[in-house]
């Protein structure tokens, strides 16, 4: 057996740890797939003496982990400190400037750039991995890369956030019983349970998922990663109300990232879609993550899997290892860094699609007349139409689904549907994916 490869690992937190302690419990295993065993030689990362359950003797420690970088006895450096600027890129940068192979988590890192660290490995001759960085366990940068090679995709799409589709569930699950769960009491729950981080906002407000959307984008449509280009909504708004009168019309509410070629460009958003009861990205439920690939040839594939977590999300980091222990080097993003197209984006007023709308007015003569003939200005045509009525003095739930309309024409009909008397708050806006 060929001699092993030397590791080092920056970052020994809950991904970190799980990478340590799989390289040891399966050493065995993985030697034999890679034809040479892996051997974690250094590691980086905050205290030093801390307890973390695992044994660290015979290992070198840097308190800097710029360090590994340096280190001649590391050929592959597994960046987990998270972040897209600071240790995290100058240990990456300083990797691939050595010829180290480099394997990262990160997909704050990668969203930003993905495009000049490609680049960069390409020139060293050096591997640049991030399977990890999306949807945590599942292959799909493996899927896109290699086993969907063959095909022209044109979409890619999916629940790219465990936490926002946790927090949906529980709402669906509430639903179901009768009850109209408020959202800011599901986010503690999910916190308290440990689903959501004790500061969320990166999760429900829709960046996390972004971030995985543009490298998925990248991926698929062999162009660069322009985390920009993300049209970003999270869930803070989908209220209890939302989810019961989705269940009505047929539908759940999912936080979904939808990336797109069109014929003028790139399409990219992430945002709460209402999609039918019939789609199976409507039956992933919890903390689970799925993605869905429309190629030319294989028509519609669809994978499903643990979005994060220590051992998905190690597993995944370690796939990438054994890659580069086999001696596989791929461009990172399917096409050489210089071949990556730069695609003009699609802005989201220029999406076409149906939608669903809520409105909270006062119950009064005049007042449907009044939205339907804000609607009619703008060429928005009406599909249903629910109404509840309520206690009274108390505002009154209207809600109506469209036929397929141009955004622009939706926004400007809601600018002057929340300018009417009779309606006591901004409406309420889902966009309807049929999936």
């Amino acid at each position: 057996m060929n001699n092993p490869m030397g590791i080092g690992i920056a970052g020994l937190g809950t991904v970190g740890g799980g990478v340590f302690k799989l390289l040891g419990e399966q050493a065995e295993l993985l030697a034999a797939r890679c034809g040479r065993p892996l051997e974690v030689r250094a590691v980086s990362a905050r205290e030093k003496g801390r307890d973390r359950g695992f044994e660290l003797s015979g290992v070198r420690w840097h308190d800097d982990p710029a360090a590994l970088a340096g280190d001649s006895d590391v050929e592959i450096v597994v960046e987990l400190i998270g972040g897209d600027e600071g240790p995290a890129r100058s240990l990456c940068e300083a990797a691939l400037d050595s010829g180290k192979h480099v394997v990262t988590a990160n997909k704050a890192l990668i969203a930003r750039h993905g495009n000049e660290l490609a680049a960069l490995a390409e020139e060293r001759g050096a591997a640049l991995a991030f399977e990890a960085a999306v949807a945590g366990g599942i292959p799909i940068v493996k899927a896109l890369r290699e086993g969907l090679a063959a095909n022209q995709i044109q979409r890619v799409y999916g629940i790219l956030n465990g936490t926002c589709n946790y927090i949906l569930t529980a709402m669906d699950e509430a639903a179901a019983a009768g009850q109209e769960a408020q959202f800011a009491e599901v986010l503690a729950e999910a916190q308290r349970l440990g689903y959501a981080e004790a500061d969320p906002d990166f999760d429900i407000d829709g960046v996390d998922a972004a971030h995985k959307l543009a490298i998925l984008a990248g991926l698929a449509f062999g162009c660069r990663v322009d985390f920009d280009a993300v049209h970003v909504e999270g869930i803070r708004r989908v209220t209890g109300l939302d989810i019961q009168f989705a269940a009505e019309l047929g539908y759940r509410i999912r936080l979904l990232g939808i990336a797109r070629v069109a014929e003028d460009g790139i399409e990219q958003r992430v945002h709460p879609a209402m999609v039918p009861l019939s789609s199976p990205i409507a039956q992933v439920n919890g903390v689970f993550n799925a993605v869905v690939a429309d190629g030319d040839y294989v028509d519609t594939a669809f994978f499903q899997g643990r979005g994060a977590g220590e051992g998905p999300t190690a597993s995944s980091v370690v796939a990438d290892i054994v890659d580069i222990a086999r001696g596989i080097r791929l461009p990172a993003f399917s096409l050489p860094a210089a071949r990556l197209a730069s695609l003009p984006v699609v802005p989201i007023e220029a999406r076409e699609g149906a939608y669903y709308i809520r409105l909270m007015v006062v119950d009064r003569p005049g007042v449907i007349a009044g939205i339907s003939a804000a609607l009619r200005d703008q060429n928005v045509s009406v599909e249903s139409m629910i109404q509840r009525a309520r206690a009274p003095g108390e505002p009154v739930p209207v809600v109506m689904t469209t036929h397929d309309s141009v955004e622009a024409s939706v926004g400007r009909a809601m600018a002057q549907i929340e300018a009417l008397d009779s309606v006591v708050e901004p409406a309420h806006l889902i966009r309807i994916e049929d999936l």
